[in-house]
């Protein structure tokens, strides 16, 4: 019998690391989505983000946040795609969620990366750990040449994790995330020669599938045209 790892591939992908399990978000996940935002995940006073998603009322959060992630998955193809990570500790608490996106990744070899943990799970070195895995998984398992990745200037964590892991200035730009309001965006560039690797090994279940799915091929796999059986 088909399963639904069958009909989404990228269901049967997980990273694993000293202290974290990141897979694919499911939709029996986005009610603890939905919660971990409700608990807040940034100071009211300042969002760390391009708009104001996370402070949406409460009656309208759980449809934007399930609209959000459906749209991700209808949209997924070998030249533009999302893989949202959802964060778990081994003992299966929801802390947040990493983003790794792409487009016309094929040619480019190149990834982008956001992220949220809740507050309350802030501060121990977890943001670190998540980006450090998304990196691995792509640079070893998707043959990605370059990571992106932005922050306002205020954003001392973002910007700690950046530094740590050994990215690179990469210009700046301007958002107005609410009105009135003009925050100064930086840019970052990361090569994979340069990541800063962790101590520890990444392990990696439903790698090939996953990279099958979104139309990888590797060096390893003699070439660099998308592979048969993309994402929809």
């Amino acid at each position: 019998m088909m399963t639904l790892e069958d009909v989404w591939p990228l269901f049967r992908l997980r990273l694993v690391t000293p202290r974290l399990e990141l897979r694919p978000l499911r939709d029996e996940d986005l009610p603890e989505v939905v919660e971990a935002i409700a608990s807040g995940i940034h100071d009211p006073a300042r969002t760390p983000f391009a708009s104001t998603w996370a402070e949406a009322p409460a009656e309208l959060l759980p449809a934007n946040t399930a609209r959000w992630f459906w749209q991700q998955r209808s949209v997924s193809s070998p030249e533009k795609w999302t893989v949202p990570f959802g964060i778990r500790t081994h003992d299966g608490a929801f802390l947040g969620v990493q983003d790794i996106a792409a487009k016309a990744f094929p040619a480019l070899r190149t990834i982008e990366t956001g992220s949220w943990l809740r507050r309350s799970s802030q501060g121990q070195g977890l943001g670190t750990e998540m980006r450090a895995a998304a990196l691995a998984w792509a640079f070893d398992h998707l043959d990605a040449e370059v990571a992106m990745t932005s922050a306002y200037d205020w954003n001392a964590a973002s910007l700690g994790v950046n530094r740590r892991l050994g990215y690179s200035p990469n210009g700046e730009t301007r958002h107005t995330p609410r009105p009135g309001v003009v925050e100064r965006e930086l840019r970052f560039r990361l090569a994979r020669e340069d990541f800063r690797r962790p101590e520890w090994e990444l392990a990696v279940d439903g790698a090939e599938a996953a990279a099958a799915f979104l139309g990888v091929t590797t060096k390893d796999d003699g070439g660099r045209e998308p592979a048969a059986g993309g994402g929809a």
